[in-house]
């Protein structure tokens, strides 16, 4: 039996219930068409609609959108070059492109932060979701530099910004994934909670960042770990690809990873 865009898209919605948002939502294509495909992506970059068309599905599922701002009315305009192209793509191919951003986060546990704990093997540790952080209790404290290796491993990252002494020993981390990381809610993290280390997806570099070298300054065992807004959710979206394929077993649903964008010279 065909399945059309909106059957995806309300499955998607469902665990979050009754919620508005002025960012989710069809940002290309129609909730009518009917689904060949699923592709699952952090955002809509050019290189990841080509791999959609490549793969041959029609439906793609992203955290981000796809022309440059967090909401997409207020991105270039449409007759800019770049954004053109990348329109013209989309609109030849009848691509369905599918913006699921609060919803995800309005899971309970937030299923961005969820995917992220998993790809760290740390879903099973102690932990404690407050909504728009997840608390975990290391069973064995690590120094900043070990967790730094093992989440360079686990997430296939070539580098981490960190703030911190990489001697300081670990325990009590707090997690905020995408652009959680801001001083007003990571910081006052580090005291409620007790932690010993913030990990975060980005923020401000003046004010968590700041704070913490200010505490590593002042001799006390603060640590920061700034993964980048990408590599921090698209673990939760890797996730809900799993997540689709068991609930849609007769469409093909495929992950399609970004890859870092940002590189080190």
């Amino acid at each position: 039996m065909p399945v059309t865009a909106q059957e995806v898209i309300t499955h998607l919605t469902e665990p979050a219930g009754a919620l508005e948002s002025r960012i989710d939502g069809i940002i290309a294509g129609t909730p009518e068409a009917e689904v060949r495909g699923i592709g699952v992506a952090f955002i809509a970059s050019y290189e990841v609609v080509l791999e959609a068309v490549r793969l041959g599905v029609n439906l793609l599922v992203t955290h981000e959108g796809a022309f440059y701002s967090h909401q997409e009315e207020r991105g270039l305009a449409p007759e800019d070059p770049v954004h053109a192209a990348k329109r013209k793509v989309i609109e030849s191919e009848d691509m369905i492109i599918y913006r699921f951003h609060d919803h995800p986060h309005s899971y309970r546990p937030d299923i961005i932060t969820a995917g992220l704990l998993g790809a760290l093997g740390w879903e099973n540790h102690e932990h404690k979701d407050l909504g728009t952080a997840s608390i975990v209790r290391l069973p064995q404290s690590l120094t900043l530099s070990e967790i730094a290796e093992h989440i360079k491993q686990k997430l296939n990252l070539p580098y981490l910004r960190a703030v911190g002494d990489s001697r300081t020993v670990c325990g009590q981390i707090g997690i905020a994934v995408g652009y959680r990381g801001g001083g007003q809610h990571a910081i006052p993290l580090f005291e409620q909670e007790r932690l010993d280390l913030m990990i975060i997806g980005e923020g401000p570099e003046w004010e968590t960042p700041e704070y913490v070298r200010d505490a590593a300054a002042q001799g006390r065992s603060k640590a920061l770990l700034m993964l980048g807004h990408a590599a921090s959710e698209e673990p939760g979206m890797k996730l809900i690809s799993e997540r689709l394929a068991g609930r849609f077993p007769g469409l093909p649903v495929h992950f399609i990873p970004t890859g870092t964008m940002i590189e080190i010279l």
